[in-house]
């Protein structure tokens, strides 16, 4: 499930106001959740090896520890999508993406998330598509329909009758539209990578072949 926050959610580290970020922000709640739960799991166990294991043991779970948390983090807690007035801010696992509004040439959601920008795609991995989701949403509008009498069903409830996700790529859509016109809003996509994931997790990894291959 995809969650969207408005103005008064905290901004991305190294933002001025004046940026227009985070006016609207989307995280995945199941994602978010599941991640600390994993992360609970993994500190749980793995302190445990530490603290009792013998030998090389100590020395595997801490590799394995530097290797594994930051992929855990990256895929769970990392993933977010921010709105504001004159860029699209898409931070997925590995790659923080700014595209100004003037450069996104479409949002759609098919099996995943995607926003077209610069001759490029990129997924949305904060706005997770559910086909469960969407068959909920077609029931449910079958049910208005059958159920209305005016013939005014898609009046003032397309919200209750659209999956979350897709609801997510219609405001993204109607945000683009709406805002590509703006002067702050004109610009090539950027991307910057996540180093202080993928360093840590290849060092670890890096840690567990040498230590394996010692053995």
């Amino acid at each position: 499930m995809t969650s969207p926050d408005d103005s008064s959610a905290p901004r991305p580290p190294g933002n001025t106001p004046d940026q227009g970020y985070a006016e609207r922000c989307y995280r995945s709640a199941a994602g978010i959740g599941g991640g600390v739960l994993l992360l609970l799991i993994v500190g749980w166990l793995g302190g445990d090896a530490i603290v009792r294991g013998a030998g090389r043991t100590p020395w595997l779970t801490l590799a394995a520890l530097l290797c594994g948390v930051p992929l855990v983090i990256a895929f769970t807690l990392r993933p977010a999508v921010w709105a504001g007035e004159d860029a699209l801010r898409v931070r997925n696992p590995f790659r923080t993406i700014t595209l100004p509004w003037a450069s996104v040439a479409g949002v759609r959601a098919g099996y995943s998330s995607e926003v077209l920008a610069g001759g490029a795609k990129y997924q949305l991995w904060a706005i997770p598509v559910s086909l469960r989701q969407r068959k909920s949403a077609a029931r449910r509008q079958a049910r208005a329909a059958s159920e209305d009498v005016t013939g005014t069903v898609s009046v003032g409830v397309s919200g209750f009758t659209r999956a979350p996700a897709d609801q997510a790529i219609d405001d993204l859509r109607e945000l683009a539209e709406r805002n590509a016109s703006r002067p702050g809003a004109q610009g090539e996509p950027e991307v910057r990578w996540a180093f202080e994931l993928i360093v840590p997790s290849v060092v670890g990894l890096v840690l567990l072949v040498v230590l394996f291959a010692v053995a």
